[in-house]
């Protein structure tokens, strides 16, 4: 990375002005969308108009600066494993910020989670329909548990190497593996790492914010904080333990 660099491509705002020939968004209009790089975290940003959506009038502008990234990670990462109907999935770090929206997009088509969390997220997980399985010693004989005599499926990891060791101890299919962060311990494994590889496409953004609007799917706000305490934001996130996503407002 070169420096100065900005950091973030999430983001929610109200347009200032509009480029010459630009068919879209007008000033004035609320929207949400992604920076082509990392520039998200600034009061103004210059952003292609393909890459902003309207912003839904019943969804929160801290809301709905949460949904592109993580969304589309989680989008990426159900897509890796083609889950059906019916069949257990494990997630780890289930309630962060991919990991919550993941949880929630796969339930709502009928799949069976397993979030891997702390106890402290254990309430919120059953409320939107994930059975809660706390993380530390003895956690494989709490997944086996809770998938009962039919086993899991596949499993999503979102938090490190130790959870694709666990899918292959549970004879997990490589192909029904998938990370986005133990990329090294994926190629050694044939894991998938798909979900890395972040969908930009706005058709998919558009799919997010339907889903965030019409309350399937809870974005969780860990945090917010102003933009000039950007740096107790990013020491929240480096404690790993927040739910949902921390929102930086100008």
């Amino acid at each position: 990375m070169e420096f100065p660099s900005g950091q973030g491509s999430d983001l929610a705002g109200v347009v200032t002005a509009v480029g010459d020939g630009v068919d879209g968004p007008a000033v004035g209009d609320e929207v949400l969308g992604w920076t082509p790089g990392p520039a998200a975290q600034a009061t103004h940003v210059a952003v292609p108009a393909v890459q902003l959506v309207a912003k839904p009038p019943l969804v929160g502008r801290d809301v709905a600066g949460a949904p592109h990234m993580a969304g589309a990670t989680a989008h990426a990462s159900a897509r890796a494993v083609a889950p059906r109907p019916g069949e257990t999935v494990a997630v780890s770090a289930a309630a962060g910020g991919v990991g919550s929206f993941l949880a929630q997009m796969l339930t709502g088509r009928g799949v069976r989670v397993l979030g891997i969390a702390s106890s402290a997220n254990a309430e919120w997980l059953e409320m939107h329909g994930v059975v809660p399985v706390p993380y530390g010693d003895g956690l494989r004989e709490r997944l086996e548990e809770a998938a009962g005599a039919d086993g899991i499926d596949a499993v999503i990891d979102l938090y490190g190497p130790e959870y694709l060791d666990l899918a292959v101890g549970l004879r997990i299919p490589p192909e029904r593996i998938q990370t986005t962060v133990a990329m090294q311990r994926a190629a050694e494994t044939g894991a998938r790492t798909d979900g890395r590889h972040n969908a930009t496409a706005r058709e998919i953004l558009v799919e997010l914010v339907d889903l965030v609007a019409s309350g399937a799917v809870e974005i969780p706000s860990a945090a917010t904080y102003p933009l000039d305490r950007v740096a107790g934001a990013f020491a929240e996130l480096e404690q790993r333990h927040t739910r949902g996503k921390i929102v930086l407002m100008p």
